[in-house]
């Protein structure tokens, strides 16, 4: 009696089956009987049973194989087991469904949160952790995952509807959406989407991205988009519009967006959907309503206050904190401006051939940075610098410091002024999101690829993983370490390789207090032991020789 197992492979899955057998001989023929079919069976439960038939004379001694155990340190497995059962909860794995560019695309977003890095250092880091064994995968190289790239990009509409209806049923569909921009820097001159824009990094002469990103109301990342580096803000809500009411199939929605964002064009688009939105207005267009006696300075307040006119409402507010910190700002920068006047006053006495112009010239350019020109200016005497301060400008000019207005198109019967505004301050959410994928735990930049399909796969790996960390946020709020931390510790835990006879299994140890609690309370259980298929992912690349330095 034995154990029969083959594997064969269409269309491009790999399928394996397990049989129980005898072998006998019938008129001097060698015959062969399947007495059951044991494919159902774990890995560990085949191996058991090979284990037993290969000692079935015995048996007695099968539990003293000392001198026959062999046990090593096998690969990492904390870190991999939590991301896995927090991506089958999530729905990702699901959405990425069974085939080597889901299990790999999977991969990709465990990489990204473990260890940020490009595609060839996400090949080295499968190296160590037990990602073949755990997703079932088979030996891929950093070719493999720019191709993979390549195939989140090419599906990632179908992808992002179908991780859309998991997460979310019939009665669940939100009703509330927000969406922001942002700039991403590029390295280099040759990313078929880079372009010159408004650079949000402050990075000089570098190119960018505009990446948006869309969530719903609880800031979980819904979609995400790459544009051109040259792309306004404006320019990319209406493919938002677009995605909501055809992709994911809303009647009735909401959408939050930040001041400049939502102007009249759009809001045509969100008018003809039926969809409402909620934004706030610049600061010359409250002194054109200021003008235009549709609201009143002495409204804004500490207290909310509401206006309505031609079915819009406006929402008004002056934050104190914020009043004290433009006023503190602009001290601040005056006290600067004194300094420079002294330091030019005293280069004058001392340097009877300096050019007055030129020290003029100084003053007044770092007037003009700092937007002071409406107020201050600088005049001269007997070569000495003054500054002149007009006070009543300067009074017109912070006489809207820390005021801001929302303006919605909803009514005070489907949402009040206080929800409103508390819905607009959720934007926040969606920069807390943009701050951890761009330079906090995932770090989008730098990018390592080049050609557009990549770059928006990249991306896309990077909004999935943002998901991930958006819920070990949640699931460890009370614990004193940040995700990274927790990740890290995680990472800690090893298992055991064992092999007995050539049957190789990974035990896994209990982790240690503070891996037990995280793992706890993300309501994952370590398993016992795995299987150790003894594959492991290539890199075709060397490390180059400044890597090794």
């Amino acid at each position: 009696m034995y154990v029969d197992i083959a594997t064969s492979k269409q269309n491009g899955r790999i399928y394996s089956r397990a049989l129980l057998r005898e072998c006998y001989r019938e008129n001097g023929k060698v015959k062969h009987n399947t007495i059951a079919n044991i494919s159902s069976c774990t890995k560990e439960e085949i191996t058991a049973i090979k284990l037993a038939l290969k000692h079935k004379g015995d048996l007695s001694n099968i539990g003293s194989f000392k001198e026959k155990i062999k046990s090593k340190q096998g690969l990492i497995v904390g870190a991999i087991i939590l991301l896995k059962s927090l991506c089958d909860r999530l729905k990702i794995t699901q959405t990425l469904g069974n085939s080597t560019n889901g299990k790999l695309a999977l991969w990709q977003i465990m990489a990204r949160i473990i260890e940020h890095g490009s595609r060839l250092s996400a090949v080295r880091l499968a190296g160590s952790h037990a990602v073949c064994d755990i997703l079932n995968l088979d030996s891929f190289t950093e070719d493999d995952l720019y191709l993979n790239l390549d195939w989140l990009c090419d599906n990632q509409q179908d992808l992002e509807q179908k991780l859309f209806k998991a997460r979310y049923d019939v009665t669940k569909i939100p009703r509330l959406f927000l969406y922001d921009v942002t700039s991403s820097y590029i390295e280099g001159m040759e990313n078929e989407l880079s372009n010159w824009g408004y650079n949000r990094d402050k990075k000089k002469g570098k190119k960018q991205i505009v990446i948006g990103l869309l969530t719903d109301e609880d800031g979980v990342p819904v979609s995400v988009d790459v544009f051109e580096g040259n792309t306004t803000d404006t320019l990319t809500f209406g493919e938002q519009i677009r995605k909501l009411a055809d992709r994911f199939s809303i009647k009735e929605a909401t959408v939050v967006g930040d001041r400049g964002m939502i102007k009249s064009a759009q809001i045509e688009e969100l008018t003809s959907e039926g969809f409402s939105y909620i934004t706030a207005i610049t600061k010359p267009q409250i002194e054109t309503l200021i003008k235009n006696n549709v609201i009143q300075l002495e409204l804004f307040n500490e207290k909310l206050c509401e206006v309505e006119s031609d079915g819009i409402r406006y929402i008004l507010r002056r934050n104190p904190i914020r009043v004290n910190e433009l006023e503190t700002i602009r001290n601040e920068k005056i006290d600067k401006l004194e300094q420079l006047i002294e330091t030019q006053n005293e280069y004058l006495s001392q340097h009877e051939k300096a050019n007055l112009e030129v020290a003029i010239k100084k003053i007044k350019e770092k007037i003009t940075k700092y937007k002071f020109s409406d107020f201050i200016k600088v005049e001269s005497e007997n070569r000495k610098l003054l500054l002149v301060i007009d006070e009543k400008k300067k009074a017109e000019k912070v006489i809207l410091d820390g005021c801001y207005v929302i303006k919605t198109d909803l009514g005070s019967a489907d949402i009040s002024k206080e929800s409103a505004h508390d819905r607009y301050k959720d934007l926040a959410m969606v920069e807390q999101g943009f701050s951890t994928m761009k330079t906090g735990l995932l770090e989008t930049r730098p990018i390592y690829v080049r050609k557009e399909k990549r770059t928006r796969g990249h991306v896309f790996v990077v909004m999935l993983a943002y998901m991930v960390i958006h819920e070990l946020k949640k699931l460890w709020k009370d614990v004193d370490v940040t995700v990274e931390e927790g990740i890290t510790e995680l990472s800690t835990i090893c298992s055991i390789e064992i092999d007995i006879e050539s049957a190789t299994y990974q035990q896994i140890p209990k982790p240690r207090k503070l891996g037990a609690s995280l793992l706890n309370l993300a309501n994952v259980k370590l398993p016992e032991a795995i299987p150790s298929r003894n594959i492991n992912a290539t890199t075709r690349k060397k490390l180059t020789e400044r890597r090794k330095k």
